[in-house]
Formats: structure tokens, sequence, C-alpha cells
């Protein structure tokens, strides 16, 4: 619990009773005293420092700010105003203090502002009604997490007054009866600001803004009027400029101190002030960036074994006998491939494919295997000890059961508004909304056939993408056969129409992805309001899904099409296979690159990954500062004018309820991207890791600069992306299994090494020559042969009289003529034993590695144990000190007529 000091000021002058259904209605006892500096009163603005966050009498601090726009022009303005009276005058009802800023003295002259504060008998009611955490006595159990050799951190680490700003304290949920039980030095500093902001919100949440004879129940909260256009923003205050310290002494700088020792790029080598980001947004926000860096931590190991293999990769070049023989002139130059489309591509030669085997070989050898299994126990290891971690700041940030609470006490607002039926709830004995379960069939049976059709949007996409990969091919092939890119040194020999082919068609699917992304948000977003979830949590939770399960499809589909589909059903040259199975579309089924259907798979990856990453962080930070600039142009013309704390964030883009929920989108995604596929690119994680390192500071940027004060929030884990992320975990063994199995040629090696190899001893030398089938050129269907002026100079049809293509088949002639060779089963049988033995082995040590590591660190649970058992000593002594007390009150009062003993009469112990 940390507490911020405060400039004091006198006990609250209003009492809060609240009562009826939900605690949502609330009386207010007004004193005598009238509240001082309500309203203008004759007090100089200009005499206010610009970064004020108190009311015009300098003592009650502004919890939150209200602004909307006067237009005579607007044909419901009178609307507007009915609403914004009503409305306000229940606040003041709830107890909550209010101030206005006349248009007059607003910077553009038209937004006024409703500043808010909340006395402490609001605070202290709600804050016993939401169950929030107070410290009682100072944590006592010493910290014994030196680690060996953390010297070597050093340079990596903050200030400890920023690190821990505040002492360490056992807590316990506020009680407003037993105030003295807590270590409350100051009542106006004892709830710190963002506390403070979520119990307004709260109130604002459910205040009615119509009169009580009205019987519409719908007419209530904040949300609706921001919709309407009643009001234009609410928003908390930040206490100060981020570039600058406040000059105001009551002033706690905490915007100022995150720029400088967390959201500026010259600090991304160093920790990250958790506990400071906790205080100043909540623990909601606090949560994701202890992820987040601690996901980026993580990714540095995974990174630095992923160099490791594709610097192994590269010095292994020369040992690589097939790479040598594709390029040899004596054997890869002598060998004549069959066509690759119809038509218009010609017969080639193999030794042509030299620059992109030796490409393929950085990412299909030996190393790929080791990676694949080793990305699958890192993966393991980066869940169980985010689970450790994850329990320490549950505990730190006293979120310890915090999931009952959340399911019982924030319900949503517009489940209370649209639910109208009561029901009794037999726990609480109390009446409650429900939405009846037909209701909930039908919304739930509508969304489940709104995403289905996404999805099904989806894969009629990737097959158009499909379809055009096989209709250009052709046309690039024909086109770039006396291209004058071919004449161009290094790269000339680079391009060619399997490499044009998947870098366009990786593009456009790109394009297509973020198009349908852009849509589906909304949809998503519209269908989760139709369910009326009842808690805030069940509509995340619901929403993730939704929004995972579109974008999973849509961000992988492509990839799974390159790595499990392409190259897999081209039939041979006397019976291709033709899109749709109709040879009359024209639509031949694609083969591999001759570098293999691997360094498509990255081509792929790479694009998709990394053109999502650069769109991303452009329109995380470039975005909201040009609007930024743009809404605040006139006031960097007129810098006579005072610019307030209240304009200066009204002029801020609001950071949504769902912006950190893309924010996490954004990491998942990547998460699978580095998981799912990783066998085909070791250095994906490295890209992640730099990707990641901007990440945490851009969004730190945006956050403390750029964006207004997101209301505070609890939670107390990641929510449904922590069952996401294991989901990812347990399908990329399956995935990375199937691609080294499928898509790269590691199997078919090894089974030549091992039982095909020419002499004695095992040898790759051969390979390609066994790896290729042969073909009866005349037996070629009229329909595939190349066209006139299609073949190479060198072609001679009457010398050459077969053509060689990638499969395991007899040779014409053969009583078993072009089908399939005992050693092509014998590879099928190999490759479904490897995946089931690297499954099995894979698993194994994910389930032990998940059993060894236990999920919440020893001594949390002893401190867990010991702020329980303290909770009930203390409480325990507490009481009997107010009995004492009180009957001590009462023998005093106590008068007796007669001398003998009575029951009010003191007993001398000794008797």
């Amino acid at each position: 619990m940390n507490r911020i000091a405060g400039k004091p000021r006198d006990d609250s002058l209003i009492e809060v009773q609240c009562g009826g259904e939900d605690n949502n209605g609330c009386q207010l006892e007004s004193f005598a005293e009238e509240v001082p500096g309500n309203g203008h009163n004759g007090v100089d603005k200009q005499q206010q420092s610009k970064d004020s966050v108190f009311f015009r009498d300098g003592v009650r601090r502004i919890d939150f700010v209200l602004s909307y726009y006067m237009d005579e022009k607007d044909k419901d303005a009178d609307k507007k105003q009915e609403r914004r009276k009503v409305y306000e005058a229940k606040l003041q009802e709830c107890g909550l203090e209010l101030e206005t800023e006349d248009k007059s003295e607003s910077e553009d002259g038209r937004t006024c502002y409703v500043k808010i504060h909340a006395p402490w008998e609001v605070l202290a009611t709600y804050a016993e009604i939401l169950k929030i955490k107070v410290p009682f006595k100072v944590n006592d159990i010493p910290d014994h997490r030196d680690m060996p050799l953390s010297w070597l951190c050093t340079p990596f680490r903050l200030p400890t007054h920023v690190m821990h700003p505040e002492p360490d304290f056992f807590t316990s949920p506020f009680d407003k009866s037993k105030v003295d039980f807590f270590l409350i030095d100051n009542k106006d500093t004892f709830f710190p600001p963002s506390t403070r902001n979520r119990i307004v919100y709260y109130i604002l949440s459910r205040c009615a803004y119509q009169n009580t004879a009205s019987q519409q129940n719908d007419k209530k909260g904040i949300k609706r009027l921001l919709n309407n256009g009643t009001y234009t923003a609410a928003f908390p205050l930040h206490d100060c400029r981020y570039w600058t310290q406040s000059r105001d002494p009551n002033c706690e700088n905490e915007r100022y101190s995150l720029y400088r020792y967390w959201a500026q790029f010259f600090r991304f080598y160093k920790e990250q002030p958790l506990d400071r980001i906790r205080n100043y947004y909540g623990e909601k926000i606090g949560i994701y960036f202890a992820w987040l860096g601690f996901y980026t931590e993580m990714l540095f190991y995974a990174a630095l074994v992923g160099l490791f293999c594709f610097i192994y990769a590269v010095t292994t070049y020369d040992q690589s006998v097939w790479s040598k023989e594709i390029c040899s002139e004596n054997i890869g130059g002598q060998i004549v491939m069959c066509p690759l489309c119809d038509k218009k591509c010609g017969y080639w030669k193999l030794n042509s494919t030299c620059n992109s085997t030796w490409q393929s070989h950085l990412f299909d050898n030996v190393g790929t295997v080791f990676f694949a299994v080793f990305m699958a126990i890192w993966v393991t290891l980066f869940l169980e000890l985010w689970k450790r971690r994850q329990a320490r700041l549950e505990y730190e940030w006293d979120l310890v059961d915090f999931e009952e609470e959340q399911q019982q006490l924030q319900l949503r607002p517009e489940y209370e508004i649209k639910c109208q039926k009561r029901r009794l709830n037999r726990i609480t004995q109390e009446m409650e909304p429900y939405l009846p379960l037909t209701s909930q069939c039908v919304r739930g049976c509508l969304s489940g056939v709104t995403v289905l059709f996404w999805i099904a949007l989806i894969i009629a996409s990737i097959i158009g993408v499909i379809a055009y990969r096989l209709a250009v091919y052709a046309a690039f092939a024909s086109a770039m056969r006396d291209s004058p890119t071919n004449k161009i040194q290094l790269v000339g020999s680079v391009i060619t129409p399997q490499l044009a082919t998947s870098v366009t068609a990786s593009c456009i699917n790109f394009v297509i992805i973020m198009i349908l992304n852009f849509f589906y948000e909304r949809v998503a977003i519209w269908i989760t309001d139709l369910e009326i979830p009842k808690t805030h949590l069940e509509y995340e939770n619901r929403l993730t899904v939704k929004m995972f399960l579109f974008q999973f499809v849509n961000y992988y589909s492509s990839c799974f099409y390159v790595a499990f589909f392409k190259g897999k059903f081209v039939g041979y040259p006397g019976d291709y296979a033709y899109m749709f199975n109709n040879k009359w579309s024209g639509l031949r089924n694609e083969e591999c690159d001759p570098g293999g259907c691997l360094i498509e798979l990255t081509t792929q990856l790479v694009i998709v990954m990394t053109g999502k990453q650069a769109w991303g962080n452009i329109q995380e930070a470039l975005v909201p500062w040009m609007k930024n600039w743009w809404v605040s142009r006139s006031a960097r013309n007129h810098p006579e004018s005072l610019y307030s704390r209240w304009e200066q964030d009204h002029d801020l883009q609001n950071f949504s309820q769902l912006g950190l929920f893309y924010e996490y989108l954004e990491m998942v995604i990547q998460f699978g991207f580095i998981t799912l596929f990783v066998a085909s690119f070791p250095l994906a994680p490295l890209l992640a890791l730099l990707n990641n390192i901007l990440e945490v500071r851009v969004d730190a940027w945006k956050l403390t600069t750029q964006f207004r004060r997101p209301i505070a929030a609890k939670a107390h884990s990641i929510g449904a992306w922590e069952e996401i992320l294991h989901m990812i975990a347990v399908f990329s063994v399956v995935t990375n299994a199937f691609i080294v199995a499928f898509t790269s040629d590691m199997i078919p090696r090894l089974v030549y090494l091992y039982a095909y190899h020419p002499g004695n001893e095992p040898t790759m030398q051969g390979y390609i020559n066994n790896s290729l089938s042969i073909f009866n050129i005349s037996q070629i269907p009229m329909d595939n042969q190349p066209e006139a002026g299609e073949n190479p100079g060198w072609f001679n049809s009457s010398d050459i009289t077969t053509c060689r293509y990638r499969d395991y088949r007899y040779p014409p002639g053969h009583e078993k003529e072009y089908s399939h060779t005992m050693q092509f089963w014998h590879i099928i049988a190999a490759k479904l034993a490897f995946i089931i033995i690297m499954e099995h082995v894979a698993f194994l040590v994910k389930f032990f590695v998940a059993w060894l590591i236990p999920d919440v660190p020893s001594d949390v649970k002893a401190r867990v144990r010991r702020e329980r058992y303290l909770i009930q000593e203390y409480l325990q002594k507490y009481e009997l000190e107010k009995l004492k007390v009180q009957l001590s009150v009462n023998n005093g009062a106590c008068t007796c007529d007669a001398p003998h003993p009575t029951a009010c009469t003191p007993v001398d112990p000794r008797l």
C-alpha cells in the first residue's frame, strides 16, 4: 500500500449514507457549514498554477473531470443541459463535491469543465463496499532474495527510491467502523489518487441522469452520457506535466518521475519501476508491463540460442554435401528438371537453384531440430516462471483473493441496466439482475454464427491468395526469363519467379490481414456487447476469445498453408494435380521452391511478423502524437493564456478500456509467431526481442505523454491470455514437429544416410540424385508441355529425353512405373516416428519442468500466512481494547445507592 503525501485539510463536511439495492442509492446529510470555494467566488483563475490538481480553494483535490461543449446550434442542447443538471445533482446527493469552470475561462472558449472531489466519507464508504485493502502494520518479514552475482545486474538497476518509493505493509480490507485500526496519518492522502479515481468512476458509472419519477432503468451511467454527447470526456487528471516538475509543493510529480526513469528510450536497458507504475496507473496496467518486461527478459535467452543456431548454419555450409552437389557443374549442372508450370515454364538445370539452396541451408539443418526442442522447454520455463512472478506481484500489490471480489462486486453497469428481471441470490439473499437462459442461448448462437462467418471470410481470402500464387507464377516465369534483372550482379540470381511470387503473395496477404482485422475488431466488440456479460472480467474474457480466434486464423493461416499444404499435393509430370481438382481451371497446384518449402515459410513469416510489428509501432506512437499535435496547436499559438491541468489532459488522447486489450493481443500474436513456426526461422526470437525492447518504451512513452490518465483498475493476473499462452505452447510442440518432419528435408536426408547410402560407410554423396525421380519427356501431355520459345537455348529435345522432379517414384520402363517406391514409404514412416518421439520427449520435459517449479514461491506463501495470522491477531486485540474501553466507560458512569458490591461495582481481583 503506497500513501502519497499532500496538503492536509479539514474533515469532510458531508456524510454519505448509501442504501438501496447494490448500494447504488445515496443520500446526503449536509452540515451547516458551506463548502468553501464551491463555484467561482471571485477567485482569479490566473493565480492558479498551470499544474494545479486542486479546487479553487487549493485544498480539495480534483479526483475526476467531466467536460462538455456549449454549442447553441445543437438542437439537443436543452436536453443535454437537463441531463447534466439532473446527473450532477445526483452526484452531489451521493456525497461528491463539484466545481464548474465556465467556457469563458477555457482555452478554446467553448468547453466547460466539471471538477469532482470525493471527500473522506465517500472514499471510506466505497472503500468498504469495494473491499479495498489498506495498511495496518509495517511488514516485519525480512527479505532474503539476494541473488549470487547480483552485482552483475547493477548497471540495469534503478535507484531504490525509484523502484520502492514506499515501505511494504501488511494490509486488510478497509472497515469504516475500525478507522483507528489502520495506519492513517492523514485522511487526505491515505487513499492514493489511483484508488480515489477508481472509487469516483464507480459512482459515476451507476448514478442516474433522470428524475426518480421516471421508470426507465437504463438512464444511468457516465458511459451513456458520453455516448449520447451529453459529456465529451470523463477522465482523472495527471498530477503534473511530464517534462518538468510542478511548482506546487503538494504535487507528487509521479508522472515526471515515470517519464524520467521509464518512458525514455535511452532507458531501454533499465528495469521498470513497477511499483510506481502500479501506484499511478493501477494494478491492471502494472500487471501488463510486468508481464511484458518478463517476456522480454526471457526472449533474450531464446534469441541468444537462436543466434547461435544461425551462426552454426553459416559456418557449416561447406560441410553440406547435398548443397555442393546442387551447385556443382558436373552434378547439378547435368540434371535437367521438369517444368514447374504449364506452357509458360521451360526445362531448367538444377544448379540454377544454388543460391536458394544456400539460403535454405541457413534454416534447414541439424540446429533446427535442436532449436525446436529448446523452444518447447523455453516456453514451459517462461510460463511457469511467470506464474511465480505473478504470485509475488499478487501478494505485494494486495491482489490475493481478488478474483472473488471481482466476480461479486464489479458488475458491469450495462448488465445492471439491460437485465430488467431480478431473482434472489441464494448466497447473499438479495435480489440481483439476471439474464434468462433463453436470451443467453439466442445471443450466444448469434455471436457464434458471426464469428464463424468471419473465419470463413478469412479462409476465402486465403484461397484467393493461393489462386493468385498459382496464376501469377507462370506470368513471372515467362516475364523474368529474359528480364534485365537476371544480369544484375549478386541480386540477379536471387530474384527468381518463386521468390517474386512468394514475396508479392505475402505482401497481398498482409494487406488483407490488416483490412479484415480493422473491420472484425468492431464486429467483435458489437457481438460481445450483444451477449451482455455480467462482469468486467467476463466481458474481457469473451472478447479475448473472439478476437484471438479470429486473429489466429487471420495471421497464421497463410503460414500453415505454406508449411503443411504447399508442395504436398502436386502429383507428377504425367498426372499433375489442380486447384479444386479441376484441370480446366488452369491453376496447377504449386510446387515448393527448388530450395524447399522451408525457405518460403521463412519468407512468409518474416514479412507478416515484421510487417505487423512495424505497423503496430507506427500506429501506437505516430498516430497519437499527430492527433495531439493537431488538437493543441491553438494552445501553442497563445502562450499567454492559462493552459490549465484539466485542459492539457482534455487535449490528450483517450485511453479506452480496451486499450490494454490490444496491447496484449499484439504480444500474444507475436508469441505465436516465435513458437508455432520457430523451427523455420531461429532468428524470430531475436526480432521479437528487438521489437519488445522498443515496445516497452513506446508503450510507456505514449501512456505517459500522449494519453489521458487511465482510470485505475484492479487485475490479479493477465486473465484469459494466460490460458491462451498455454494453448499456444502445447500446440507449438505439434506444429514444430510437423515442420521438421514434413516441411524440411531433415528426415529424407537421415533415411538416406542410414539406409540408402552407397557403399559400406554412411555418406550423403549421391543424395541429390537419389531424391529426384525420372520422367520420360515424350509422355508429358501436350497441355503441360512448354510453348515454343519458352525452353532455354541449351535444351535439345533430340538429345534430352528425360527430366527429373522431386519425388520418390519408379522410373519409366519399370513394372511399377511412376508409382511410389519403398523408400517413399520408409520416409513417411520415419517422419511419423519422429513426430511421435519429438512430441513425447517435449511433452515429458514440459510436464516435468512444470511439476518441478512451484507456482507460488515459498517466501510468498509464508508472507500470506503471516498476514492472515496478523489480521486475526490484531483484530482480536483491537476488539478486546474497544471492549475494555467500553466497560471502563460504563463502569465509570454507573452510580450505586447501596455500599454493597453490585454488578456495576469494580471488584478487587485479589478477592
